[in-house]
């Protein structure tokens, strides 16, 4: 069998019974993911079907999800939402000042941190809130952060829907701490002294996060022990 053709770009492509190879599946079941849409359309030269790496990219993690117990419908349905996936650059910005570290991962990779939970309408919500966003065949997450403490809690039992959904109204409350912050120093300060004045604005975050924190432990106490009471 004839070896991938470079392309003038630089890129290797190949043809189908090439790509099926490469891939370590049949040609046959090539064609079907094809047919249910699961790869996008190849170059065509002619009658000559040309596929490349992000191909190949795509059917090794359509391998690596059936392994791990996804079905076909719940892949086209990930493929679907990573394809649609807001650019990590619009995410992040170029060169702006960021604390945090994004991870890339591949879709598996990312069904290995979430298991059962990383389903396509998981995946999608973490797209909308802007957690995800999507790099050539990677996806990004904007915060080491975040996808830690994610996990965690999914560990914990907690359903990464509830988790999403709480980070959406926690984005909510961050923003307007934020503006908060910037009008305070923009008022009494220089727009200069944002990002130096920043660790300051955290601290106090996590302090009144961790004071409210005591508070609500204390009422939850007292709920319970009045409700032992009244038994």
């Amino acid at each position: 069998m004839a070896e991938p053709t470079a392309h003038a770009s630089g890129r290797r492509e190949y043809r189908m019974e090439e790509l099926a190879k490469e891939a370590g599946i049949t040609v046959r079941t090539l064609r079907f993911y094809r047919e249910r849409k699961l790869l996008h359309p190849p170059r065509r030269e002619g009658r000559i079907a040309w596929y490349d790496d992000s191909h190949l990219a795509r059917l090794r993690t359509i391998s690596a999800l059936l392994e791990r117990g996804h079905t076909l419908n719940g892949i086209a349905e990930l493929a679907e939402a990573f394809d649609h996936g807001r650019d990590v650059a619009d995410l992040l910005g170029v060169g702006g000042p960021t604390e945090e570290t994004p991870v890339r991962l591949t879709p598996e990779a990312l069904a290995d941190v979430f298991g059962d939970q990383a389903t396509p309408e998981n995946l999608a919500a973490a797209l909308d809130l802007g957690y995800l966003g999507t790099d050539g065949t990677e996806i990004v997450h904007v915060s080491r952060r975040l996808l830690d403490v994610s996990a965690a809690l999914v560990r914990e039992g907690i359903p990464l829907s509830a988790v999403l959904e709480a980070g959406a109204r926690v984005r909510a409350h961050a923003d307007a701490l934020a503006a908060l912050f910037t009008d305070l120093v923009l008022t009494h300060a220089s727009p200069r002294d944002l990002d130096r004045l920043r660790p300051l604005a955290r601290s106090v975050v996590e302090a009144e996060l961790s004071l409210a924190l005591d508070r609500r432990m204390r009422e939850q106490e007292e709920r319970e022990e009045q409700e032992g009471r009244e038994k």
